[in-house]
C-alpha cells in the first residue's frame, strides 16, 4: 500500500515537473537582428524587450560574433551611465546564454568600445510564473467564428504605411541575410501601400531592380534609384517588386528586400457613387404624370352635360309658365254659366206651361 502511495506522489511530481519546464520560454534577443550595435539606437532593443514576456526559468539567447561584441549583466546604475568597470556576470563566447533565475529587472549592456552608449543594452523586466495562464483558453473560441463572416466583407481597405525592417531600418544587419524576408513574411501588401526605407543619408540609397538582378545582386541597371531618406516609394503596380542597395556588397550582405503585391486597397471614389443614385431628376417624374390624369376628370365631365340634353322635359315647363293659355278656361267657364242660366230659363218656361 505504501509503495504504491509513493507510486502515485512521485507521478505527481513528475507531472508537475514536466509543466514547469514546458511553460519554459527561450527568447533570442532581437530575434533576426541578434546582439548588435543597433541602427536605431537603443530603442529597438527596448521596443523588442516590450513584445515579449519574461518569467523566471526562461532563458535569454545572445547572438554576437566572438571578440566583436560580449555580453554583461550589470546593475541598473550601470545601465544608465553605461559603466562596464564592475559587471555582474560577463560573456564573451556567442551565442550567450543566460537563465532567468530571479524575478524583478535585468540590466545587459556590451562592454566593447562605445558600444553600449550607441544602443547595444537590454534592459527587461521578470515576473514570476504565474497560474493564469491557462486562463486563455478558456476564452471561446467559437463566438469569433461565429463572426468570421465579417472579415470576408474587408476585401478592401485603406492604404497602409510600412516602415521597412521597423526599427532597425534599412541597413546591412550583422549576423543574417535574411532580415528583411521574415519582416516581409507575415505582411500583406496592397496597390496604393506605401514603403518608408529610413537610413543615414551619404550612407546607403533604395534601388529597384528586376527580379533577375536581385537573385545575383547585379546593381549596374535598377529601375530606379532613391538616394534621400526617407524614401517613400507607393506600391502602384500589382505583382512582385524587389529593392536593394547599390553600395558595393550590400545586396549580397543581406540589404535586399522583395514583396508581393497581391490587390487593391480601398479608395475613396467609392463614396461617389452614392451621390449619383440621389439626383433629384426621378423625383420630379411624377409631375409630369399629374397632368395626364387630370384629362380624364374633363371627358368625365362631359356625359352630365348630355344628360341634360332632355330639354323637352324644359319645353313641357313652359306651357304652364305663359300665362297666356289660361284665358280659354276663363271663356269654357263663361261658356258654362250661360248655359247654366239657359237651362234656368228654360226650366221657369216649362213650369210656366204647366
Amino acid at each position: 500500500m505504501v509503495s504504491k502511495m509513493n507510486m502515485l506522489v512521485l507521478m505527481v511530481f513528475l507531472g508537475a515537473s514536466i509543466r514547469c519546464c514546458s511553460a519554459q520560454t527561450t527568447h533570442v534577443v532581437g530575434d533576426s537582428l541578434g546582439w548588435v550595435v543597433p541602427p536605431g539606437g537603443a530603442i529597438a532593443y527596448s521596443t523588442w524587450a516590450a513584445n515579449e514576456t519574461f518569467v523566471v526559468g526562461d532563458t535569454l539567447v545572445f547572438n554576437f560574433t566572438t571578440q566583436e561584441h560580449d555580453v554583461a549583466k550589470v546593475t541598473k546604475a550601470a545601465f544608465d551611465s553605461c559603466d562596464s568597470t564592475s559587471p555582474i556576470s560577463l560573456q564573451t563566447d556567442g551565442p550567450a546564454s543566460i537563465a532567468l533565475n530571479q524575478s524583478g529587472e535585468h540590466f545587459f549592456i556590451c562592454t566593447i568600445g562605445q558600444h553600449c552608449s550607441r544602443g547595444q543594452k537590454l534592459g527587461i523586466n521578470v515576473s514570476t510564473a504565474s497560474a493564469p495562464a491557462p486562463a486563455p483558453t478558456t476564452t471561446p473560441p467559437p463566438p469569433p467564428a461565429a463572426s468570421a463572416p465579417a472579415p470576408a466583407t474587408t476585401p478592401t481597405r485603406s492604404p497602409v504605411t510600412y516602415t521597412v525592417g521597423e526599427n532597425v531600418g534599412w541597413n546591412v544587419l550583422a549576423n543574417t541575410t535574411q532580415a528583411y524576408e521574415l519582416w516581409a513574411a507575415n505582411k500583406t501588401f496592397m496597390v496604393g501601400d506605401i514603403l518608408v526605407f529610413n537610413f543615414v543619408n551619404g550612407t546607403q540609397n533604395v534601388a529597384e531592380i528586376t527580379k533577375s538582378a536581385f537573385d545575383s545582386c547585379n546593381t549596374t541597371s535598377p529601375i530606379s534609384v532613391s538616394t534621400v531618406p526617407p524614401v517613400r516609394i507607393t506600391l502602384t503596380t500589382l505583382g512582385e517588386h524587389f529593392y536593394t542597395s547599390t553600395y558595393p556588397n550590400r545586396c549580397s550582405l543581406g540589404q535586399k528586400l522583395a514583396i508581393n503585391v497581391t490587390g487593391s486597397s480601398a479608395t475613396t471614389p467609392s463614396p461617389s457613387p452614392t451621390t449619383t443614385p440621389s439626383s433629384p431628376s426621378p423625383a420630379s417624374t411624377p409631375t409630369p404624370s399629374s397632368p395626364s390624369p387630370a384629362t380624364p376628370p374633363s371627358s368625365t365631365a362631359t356625359p352630365p352635360s348630355t344628360s341634360t340634353s332632355p330639354p323637352p322635359p324644359t319645353t313641357t315647363t313652359t306651357p304652364p309658365t305663359t300665362s297666356t293659355t289660361p284665358p280659354p278656361p276663363g271663356n269654357s267657364a263663361a261658356s258654362l254659366s250661360v248655359t247654366g242660366l239657359f237651362s234656368g230659363i228654360l226650366s221657369i218656361a216649362v213650369v210656366l206651361l204647366y
